[in-house]
């Protein structure tokens, strides 16, 4: 593998000096992009795409071609895992991910297996291969996959859901079920980011989008402490480097505190909390990574450039912040104004930097 050109995202998630606060955007791969609608076209289809090792290192590497970001991550699904499981993942267009074979009863729950991760998500190490060959260490590589609780949520409601009934029923009425069942998506989870680590992926990301849905209680039980299964079982150095691992549980607000005891070396902070809060949550364990709010990105450039300075300022000075949005970057989006934040960032985040 190449040496590593430009790994100032990586020392920002270990806390280390910078001369700049390192910017990527999560879903920077993706429908705003006009290149990658013409991928996925080719493709046919959004699991076609995910498949197709070739194709999905196309649509990792466009945002690279147009903007300067520190870091590329891996294009594919956090619905993988369960597809790995027999549950027949498909798209129905405008009605998002749905599984033929959802697990609704106990004893279909009780009756998942973990499943042979190298085979039947060989696609995605290939992926990751391709990528990291194409990336030629001009920057490094994210994996990622959901958290336990986040695709739980899908394989117990059969698709995307607002209210969460059946999971949350499950919880109050069943929690060893549901113990077990956050058992074995971590455990597939674990042994699915170890194999992207081994691939060539150089820090993981961990997406609890639905995590905080839960009160205080059960998400320590179910969202946290299988994430911190995950955590303690990672491959955390690879070739005498360190392996960064981000969690990002969307709405977390005060649990950032419990967060940041995991383990984990940063945790995405949405827009709800600005980063000067998220600093006294969690002190000095873990960096920051966020959290301009990805609505900002509709309005001019002069607005967008001063939401960048003021994510900039709410974090202050020091190392430990990677600039990111607070989610994942809207389809509706100009592309010329991603462009307009990558360039603010790297402007005006220097002042906050000594190195």
């Amino acid at each position: 593998m190449s040496e590593l050109k430009n790994d100032v995202f990586l020392r920002a998630l270990m806390r280390q000096p910078v001369p700049r606060t390192p910017v990527w955007i999560m879903r920077q791969a993706g429908r705003y992009l006009p290149e990658y609608r013409e991928v996925r076209g080719q493709a046919g289809d959004f699991m076609s795409l995910c498949r197709n090792p070739e194709l999905a290192c196309e649509v990792t590497m466009q945002p690279l071609r147009r903007y300067k970001l520190d870091a590329a991550i891996l294009f594919s699904d956090i619905l993988t895992v369960p597809d790995a499981m027999g549950l027949g993942l498909h798209f129905i267009a405008g009605e998002g991910p749905k599984f033929k074979e959802p697990v609704q009863s106990v004893d279909a729950i009780r009756n998942l297996r973990v499943p042979d991760v190298e085979k039947k998500l060989d696609y995605v190490f290939e992926a990751v291969r391709t990528i990291r060959r194409e990336l030629n260490g001009e920057v490094p590589l994210i994996g990622f996959a959901g958290s336990p609780f986040t695709v739980g949520t899908y394989m117990v409601e059969g698709g995307s859901s607002r209210e969460f009934p059946t999971i949350k029923a499950l919880a109050k009425e069943s929690p060893d079920v549901l113990d077990h069942l956050m058992n074995i998506v971590a455990e597939t989870t674990t042994e699915y980011l170890n194999a992207q680590i081994e691939a060539g992926a150089q820090a993981v990301q961990i997406f609890d989008t639905w995590g905080a849905a839960l009160e205080g209680d059960d998400f320590r039980r179910f969202s946290m402490a299988s994430m911190q299964k995950i955590i303690d079982g990672l491959t955390r150095e690879k070739d005498g480097q360190k392996i960064p691992v981000i969690v990002f549980t969307k709405g977390a607000g005060p649990l950032l505190t419990d967060l940041a005891e995991t383990g984990c070396d940063a945790l995405g902070v949405d827009w709800t909390t600005d980063l000067a809060t998220a600093r006294e949550y969690v002190g000095d364990k873990v960096a920051l990574q966020g959290n301009l709010d990805p609505a900002t990105l509709r309005e001019s450039p002069e607005v967008i450039r001063q939401g960048v300075a003021d994510t900039l300022a709410s974090y202050g000075k020091g190392p430990g912040h990677v600039f990111n949005l607070g989610h994942g970057i809207t389809p509706d989006i100009d592309p010329e104004h991603l462009g307009a934040l990558v360039d603010a960032v790297h402007e005006l985040s220097p002042q906050y930097h000594d190195a």
